[in-house]
């Protein structure tokens, strides 16, 4: 059997984002994977900060909530699930989970602890959410196919309708980012770019699926 035969059965609609109903969920941008200094840093997480601005910035334009997830991590816990299969990272309280200043998040935004990779996970998100009337999400950060990918799966299984800019988001290799594209874009929501979803938000215009390799 072809191998992407079963994937080939799918729908690929434009989708409308209603600034009544989106928020953009900014997942991870935080010092300890995109800073020197950090205990896992993404290299080249630079390129990502354009992108992601000019989303941030026409979002909050239209009056669509930016909402900023950080991983952090308490220590002294007898088994902290993240750190049997990842180096000790993102410490609560320290430097490390904290917002990286290139993308000047707001103290009064919605600021969301996780401490698995899900932006979900026992979180107050979906919560959160359902309180703000929103069903729409625009997903992005790092890594994609780690919490990104988490965060997008969770949304998908609780009836969120999901985008994905894909020059806004960065995985551990291009073979992990294609792979995490294509199946998110096949499986789970929508795969875009910044500027496509800047034009959807500032001008309504309908987001067309971009399309990805598999």
């Amino acid at each position: 059997m072809p191998v992407d035969s079963f994937s080939s059965h799918r729908h690929d609609d434009a989708v409308r984002l209603d600034p009544r109903r989106a928020a953009v969920v900014v997942i991870d941008m935080v010092n300890e994977f995109c800073k020197p200094g950090g205990a896992m840093v993404l290299p080249g997480y630079e390129t990502l900060v354009a992108p992601q601005l000019a989303v941030i910035e026409a979002a909050r334009a239209v009056g669509v909530p930016v909402i900023w997830v950080h991983d952090s991590h308490r220590p002294g816990m007898r088994r902290e699930r993240e750190w049997l299969k990842r180096t000790p990272h993102c410490v609560e309280g320290s430097w490390g989970p904290e917002i990286i200043e290139d993308l000047g998040a707001r103290d009064d935004e919605i600021h969301v602890i996780k401490r698995r990779y899900s932006a979900f996970f026992q979180t107050d998100l979906d919560l959160t959410l359902k309180d703000m009337q929103i069903d729409q999400l625009v997903i992005f950060g790092v890594v994609t196919n780690i919490c990104v990918r988490s965060t997008v799966h969770d949304a998908f299984f609780q009836g969120y309708e999901v985008v994905v800019p894909s020059d806004c988001c960065a995985a551990t290799g291009p073979r992990e980012q294609e792979s995490s594209l294509y199946d998110i874009a096949t499986h789970f929501g929508v795969v875009s770019d910044s500027a496509d979803v800047v034009a959807a938000l500032r001008d309504g215009t309908s987001l067309q699926p971009a399309s990805v390799a598999a």
